[in-house]
């Protein structure tokens, strides 16, 4: 887990330039549409989409875009049909990459997806020769300050998860893809709130690479990641300490 760690870090060092670029916005919209679209858009019953909400208010986002994002979702304005689609590459090194899409047009999403590849010294790959590699799980963070990580660790314990850590002022649950919602739903029954909560995938192994081609990968990620439609990027790279320092001085 020390690989993903690190990256986190890393994504979370990112987000001030991220929303410079005025891309954050995009994004934000995109999830509460989703979140709206699969379970209502009522935040109180949808847990997911007041996340995302909350996501995007943290993040100044105008009342009037949430609620737009939100009638989207729901069918009560037209804004094209959004589509989820999971892409599959290969880094220098055989690194393997799996890149989650919300998009409106596929056709864009694949030209862009393949411009970041082909520049960096990848290639995408086909159906299913990377996804064999990961296990999809759920992930949830919440800030550790103020709560009891015994207590946390027994809610999502007894909800099915199967580890919980704590890390930087963070507690950290992992749980299996097919008890992510009842772990959901038994920290919302506590009153915990997550500040993050996905299902992600997560390698069976990591690769350990020369330091060079793990800061070419890393690349390639970052310039995925900024892809307007792109969702999240996961990959099977082990990121060391050393790796992580190179990456950040450019």
């Amino acid at each position: 887990m020390s690989g993903h760690s690190k990256w986190s870090t890393i994504k979370r060092k990112k987000g001030a330039e991220d929303a410079k670029r005025g891309k954050v916005f995009t994004r934000l919209a995109r999830d509460i549409t989703l979140a709206a679209r699969e379970s209502g858009g009522d935040e109180n019953s949808n847990a997911k989409l007041k996340l995302a909400i909350a996501k995007a208010k943290a993040s100044n986002m105008p009342k009037e875009n949430i609620e737009r994002a939100i009638k989207r979702g729901t069918g009560e304005l037209d804004g094209g049909q959004l589509e989820e689609i999971t892409y599959e590459g290969y880094g220098p090194e055989g690194v393997a990459i799996i890149i989650e899409v919300l998009t409106d047009n596929r056709n864009r999403s694949l030209a862009d997806i393949k411009y970041v590849f082909n520049r960096g010294g990848g290639s995408l790959a086909s159906a299913g020769s990377v996804l064999w590699q990961f296990e999809q799980k759920g992930f949830f963070v919440l800030d550790a300050e103020g709560l009891d990580f015994e207590e946390v660790f027994m809610v999502a314990a007894e909800a099915g998860a199967d580890d919980v850590i704590e890390e930087e002022g963070r507690i950290i649950i992992y749980t299996p893809k097919d008890r992510y919602a009842a772990v959901d739903q038994a920290l919302i029954a506590a009153n915990y709130t997550a500040d993050e909560a996905e299902l992600r995938w997560e390698p069976q192994n990591e690769v350990d690479i020369p330091q060079d081609k793990a800061v070419q990968n890393l690349r390639i990620i970052e310039q995925l990641e900024e892809l307007d439609d792109v969702q999240s990027v996961s990959s099977n790279l082990l990121i060391t300490d050393k790796i992580a320092a190179a990456f950040e001085a450019g």
